[in-house]
């Protein structure tokens, strides 16, 4: 049992520096983030130092992995997507994917209301792709404003100011994949 514990907290230090350096982010961004000194950070990246449970949470809520996934603890067997929604600008966006950095799927769900949202286009960094499962989306980008009914799908550069929305006041479903800048859907379709 002692080996299997030992063989486990080995693995964690290059899970943990596999995990920053995808996402792209130095000892001090994440000693930042976690308050976390740099030179304990690497000593958990190397192995010099053992994980303990007040290192590992903060590490995996930046990250935005459950900490199974830093120890690499077993699967137990449940299928499941337990799914954590996230409330942002008056829509509701379930996480389909739990890895840190790349690309990110969530379920968009915009409520319906009495009349239809006002247009307030953002701008961030990235690429998004949008299929729509239900309703009708009102999708501004950049000068088009455009109206995308069940089955349809629109990607695009997030640097463009956009805004996503319901088109009649109905509520709306929709996939979204969410990626850095680069990074795009691609879709094949067989003759």
């Amino acid at each position: 049992m002692a080996d299997e514990t030992d063989e486990v907290l080995d693995a964690v230090g290059p899970r943990l520096r596999a995990l920053r350096k995808h996402r792209g982010l130095t000892l001090a961004d994440l000693s930042a983030s976690t308050g976390i000194s740099e030179s304990t950070l690497s000593r958990l990246e190397s192995g010099g130092r053992r994980p303990t449970l007040e290192l590992l949470l903060p590490l995996a809520r930046v990250h935005g992995v459950p900490l199974d996934d830093l120890v690499g603890a077993p699967r137990t067997g449940d299928p499941r997507i337990h799914l954590r929604p996230i409330h942002r600008h008056g829509m509701t966006f379930l996480p389909l994917t739990r890895r840190a950095g790349g690309v990110q799927a969530f379920k968009m769900l915009i409520p319906g209301r009495d009349e239809p949202a006002e247009p307030a286009p953002k701008t961030h960094g990235g690429y998004e792709w949008v299929y729509v499962l239900n309703g009708r989306l009102r999708l501004v980008v950049g000068d088009r404003d455009l109206i995308l009914p069940p089955g349809e799908a629109a990607e695009f550069d997030t640097s463009l100011p956009h805004w996503l929305g319901s088109a009649d006041g109905g509520a709306v479903e929709t996939l979204v994949l969410f990626g850095p800048q680069g990074e795009r859907a691609h879709v094949r379709a067989r003759s």
